[in-house]
């Protein structure tokens, strides 16, 4: 095996990573079908759940860098640490006149739907294992999509 050339995900990474949407989907499902005294929780582990998934994925793009063959550039050491410091910053009830935590949904469902950016960048320096796009892609998309439509629920 050539050590320049990332191997392909397998299957089993695919499916716990389309498995990882379930709390989401189950967030928008108690917002939709439960009544008024669950709302203020399903809100509060919808922001959670993607605030962690999203500094979990800083951590994916940390390790990415680590394990590269050769220079990174600085960039990506910097936006690998972005999505926790991006999260925590979103955590803020900023004066939005709307109630916390739905402009944090709204704020991180963005985010993560723009991390499909860095992936980008990542996989034209060769920095990605083989099919990293067709798991990442619909990943950021899904999770951000969820994560904004729960925020403006």
């Amino acid at each position: 095996m050539n050590p320049a050339v990332p191997p392909p995900l397998p299957a089993f990474a695919r499916f716990l990573g389309y498995a990882g949407l379930l709390p989401q989907a189950a967030v928008l499902a108690g917002l939709v079908l439960g009544g008024p005294d669950i709302r203020f929780t399903a809100l509060s582990v919808g922001f959670a759940y993607a605030a962690l998934i999203f500094s979990f994925l800083g951590g994916v793009w940390w390790g990415l860098a680590a394990a590269a063959q050769g220079p990174v550039p600085r960039w990506v050491w910097a936006v690998a640490v972005l999505p926790s410091l991006l999260a925590l910053a979103t955590a803020w009830p900023w004066a939005t006149g709307q109630a916390w935590p739905g402009p944090s949904l709204v704020s991180l469902g963005v985010l993560i739907m723009a991390s499909a950016i860095v992936d980008l960048r990542l996989r034209s320096l060769g920095m990605t294992p083989q099919g990293w796009l067709s798991l990442r892609l619909p990943l950021s998309i899904g999770l951000g999509a969820l994560t904004l439509v729960a925020g403006l629920i």
